[in-house]
């Protein structure tokens, strides 16, 4: 089906733009964002995703505050404008590409935003990132992501929340390819070897003189899988952080971290160590989605227009027990070479992962 992004000279496959160049269920193309003051007492985490062989876009947004987390999920037919980026309500405009963009979602369920975001240091495009299920592919992608600041309001239940860029910043990426969407898929013969787990750590983090970007994955034996952290200067230089070496720091009982150290080695040899503690931690499988959100997922169809609110009580058992189960993103606060930054301190180790000392799913920090 033709579009407006066929006037462009952008194509890469034989087919106009809105059509994927893989017949994969699961391709995908998403966008997220996160927004928060610095000070641990709010987060907000947003975000918008397209999924072209499932026929569906939707979009959320969840906040948390004190012990809850709320979520308004966004859901409806995709269709072929991508140059108008919008699910019902909610809508992403890009004022100027790979800087300035504007999310918008007029009142839904109690609760509206209007947040312009201008990026404080280029863009930097992430490593690709795969991971195999024996020989199926599981996820293919490919991310850039930012660190910048916002400005605009909030509106929860009426209360208006002023978003000024001196005391809000962020960070987002784009990412696009395949990953599990969608309704569940048949099962097929059981994984060989079976999977154990994951352990997962990402990191934007901004200083005033400079962005860090850090992605790490490793296997249940702490094989890593995934490597890949830079500083980026405001010229556009890219300096690469080597192989980073983590102690993360856990609450008693859980798997929460409330803190991370990272040593990391620059360009010309020397170390450069990165001291980063937790303000505030929102699931992302609690109502934004991810990975083992067991109230809503990515791609699923929920019929035409279609609108909910969901508020989580994170005390309360059966949301609690489900923390360990699925990745966290943090307000990250950060000190780096005497400088104090802030971004997303976003992990999870799930399952087994001999470093950490979590010897099966249910291992809790000591």
């Amino acid at each position: 089906m033709v579009g407006p992004l066929d006037e462009y000279p952008i194509h890469q496959a034989q087919l106009p733009v809105t059509w994927a160049a893989t017949s994969d269920r699961n391709f995908y193309d998403r966008c997220y964002f996160n927004a928060h003051d610095r000070t641990g007492d709010i987060f907000l985490i947003t975000g918008m995703g397209w999924y072209p062989n499932l026929g569906t876009k939707d979009a959320f947004v969840l906040v948390r505050r004190g012990g809850t987390q709320t979520a308004v999920h966004l859901g409806d037919a995709i269709d072929d404008d991508r140059l108008n980026q919008r699910v019902g309500g909610y809508r992403v405009e890009v004022v100027e590409p790979l800087q300035k963009l504007r999310v918008v979602m007029d009142e839904t369920e109690g609760i509206a935003l209007d947040m312009t975001w201008e990026g404080s240091f280029p863009v930097v495009q992430e490593q690709p990132h795969v991971m195999r299920s024996g020989s199926r592919v599981t996820l293919d992608a490919q991310r850039f992501a930012q660190v910048g600041t916002w400005s605009g309001s909030v509106v929860i239940d009426g209360e208006e929340i002023a978003v000024t860029p001196d005391r809000w910043v962020g960070t987002r990426d784009r990412s696009w390819g395949i990953r599990p969407v969608g309704e569940p898929e048949p099962a097929g013969r059981p994984s060989d070897p079976p999977f154990e787990g994951m352990w997962w750590l990402y990191m934007p983090l901004r200083f005033d003189d400079y962005a860090v970007v850090l992605i790490l994955q490793e296997n249940p034996d702490g094989f890593r899988t995934l490597n890949d952290c830079t500083r980026v200067w405001r010229d556009g230089r890219v300096e690469q952080l080597g192989w980073p070496q983590v102690t993360i720091s856990y609450a008693s009982g859980t798997r929460i971290p409330t803190g991370a150290l990272i040593r990391c080695t620059g360009s010309e040899g020397k170390p450069v160590v990165l001291e980063v503690e937790s303000l505030l931690p929102v699931a992302l499988h609690i109502g934004a989605g991810y990975g083992s959100d067991p109230d809503w997922s990515h791609g699923v169809w929920k019929g035409p227009g279609f609108t909910e609110r969901v508020t989580y009580d994170l005390e309360s058992p059966e949301v609690a027990g489900r923390m360990m189960f699925g990745i966290v993103d943090h307000v990250g606060r950060a000190t780096c070479e005497g400088a104090v930054g802030h971004g997303l301190f976003e992990h999870g180790a799930i399952g087994r992962h001999d470093p950490s000392g979590f010897t099966d799913w249910f291992t809790l920090a000591p």
